[in-house]
Parts: C-alpha cells; sequence; structure tokens
C-alpha cells in the first residue's frame, strides 16, 4: 500500500471519528458522524481492489464491534450519552465500526509480522479510546474496574482473531 493512499485512509477514519464525537457533543448533530462516515465508506470501497475481501473484513470486525458494545450496554457497564440511538447504541456507531475496520483492510495487516505487538496494541488503545470519550461526555462508564477487564479482554482477542483466522483466508 503506498504511503498517501495509508494517509488518506488514516485521515478518513479520522474525520469521521471527530465528526462523530464532534457532532454529538459539541453541535448537536448527530447525523453529522453518520454522514461523514457513510461518505468515507463508500469512497473507499468504490476505490478499493478487492471489494468481496474489504466487505468480508468490514463485517468480521464490524459484527463482534456492535455485539460487545450491545453487551457493555446491557449489563450497564458503559453508556453512550447520544442524541440518538439505534438500539442500545447512538447512531453514528452505525459508521464508526465499519470506518474503523477498514483500517485492517490494507494498514493493520502490518501486524501480521509482529502479532504479539499487534494484540497488546489493540488491547491497550482500544480501551483507551472509549475511556478517553468519558471526559468528553461522549461515554458514561458505571464500574471502571470491569469496564477495562472486559476491554482489554475484547480487543486483544479481535486483534488475534484478525491476525489468526481473517488474514490466513486471504
Amino acid at each position: 500500500m503506498n504511503k498517501v493512499k495509508i494517509f488518506l485512509t488514516l485521515t478518513g477514519y479520522q474525520i469521521t471519528w471527530l465528526a462523530c464525537v464532534f457532532g454529538e457533543k459539541n453541535f448537536n448533530q448527530p447525523l453529522l458522524g453518520l454522514s461523514f462516515g457513510l461518505f468515507f465508506i463508500i469512497i473507499y470501497f468504490y476505490y478499493s481492489i478487492n471489494k468481496k475481501q474489504l466487505l468480508k473484513t468490514i463485517l468480521l470486525i464490524s459484527l463482534p464491534g456492535y455485539f460487545f458494545d450491545t453487551f457493555m450496554i446491557y449489563l450497564s457497564i458503559y453508556k453512550f450519552n447520544a442524541i440518538l440511538n439505534i438500539g442500545f447504541l447512538s447512531i453514528w456507531m452505525l459508521v464508526l465500526w465499519p470506518s474503523f475496520a477498514i483500517l485492517f483492510d490494507e494498514i493493520l495487516v502490518f501486524f501480521k509480522n509482529y502479532k504479539l505487538i499487534g494484540i497488546l496494541l489493540s488491547g491497550l488503545l482500544g480501551p483507551i479510546t472509549y475511556y478517553l470519550g468519558a471526559p468528553l461526555g461522549l461515554i458514561l462508564i458505571n464500574d471502571l474496574l470491569l469496564f477495562f477487564f472486559l476491554m482489554i479482554s475484547f480487543w486483544s482477542l479481535l486483534m488475534f482473531f484478525y491476525l489468526n483466522l481473517i488474514l490466513k483466508n486471504y
């Protein structure tokens, strides 16, 4: 993957994330993140070389993410402080997980040769990203210890699943 595509992909994801967060908390526009995210996903998909692989990766990363977030909210471990929800999740989560999953398509493949580092970083950075939503008022965490235990476990397992199962099929 060339450096320009990596830069554009990371920028597209980051703009989506920022639109979700600031659309929700600063502008009271939860559809802002949804709109940016859909634009990013559609553009990335359009220019993707292997659309079937991309779609499979998005589904295999996003679906566990949706189920995990729903499970955590159902158990009242945390909840998103959102204006507009679909089920238990904020509407912008519909695009945030697939936007994040796009990073697995060609960028996070880098960890294929550094599995332990990938799993450790995932177990560290995933929970921290969620936790940093608390000072922004985006997420309300009810049980901090259980939150970190389950988050670290989930994110580590998600990267393990990706590196050992998803990548082997490509």
